[in-house]
């Protein structure tokens, strides 16, 4: 339906370009995070992960909006904790390969 187009385009572009607005769990959903499967998981951690060092750190997070739109924002400081927080499950200040599909619950 392109109504439905148009309004998630919309969020989008505010989750996008608004500082400090950033709900990852909110933006997983609309653009479909929360439904791929476990391999497509694995190529989009690929890319985030830039230094292919198995982990998303966080000077990475704070581009995480860029991998999925040219010319997005950078990410806040404190909207790059809040995600960092949220995706580190052992608290060692990154995050493993299995964090998108942790992030899909």
């Amino acid at each position: 339906n392109s109504g439905e187009q148009i309004l998630i385009k919309l969020i989008l572009k505010k989750l996008i370009s608004t500082p400090d607005t950033f709900d990852h769990k909110a933006f997983f959903v609309q653009v479909g995070l929360t439904t791929k499967p476990a391999e497509e998981l694995k190529k989009i951690f690929a890319v985030l992960d830039q230094d292919k060092s198995g982990y998303i750190e966080e000077f990475e997070l704070k581009f995480f909006l860029q991998n999925f739109q040219a010319g997005a924002r950078v990410l806040t400081d404190k909207e790059t904790k809040t995600l960092l927080t949220a995706g580190d499950a052992d608290a060692d200040g990154k995050m493993g390969p299995d964090v998108l599909e942790a992030f899909k619950t």
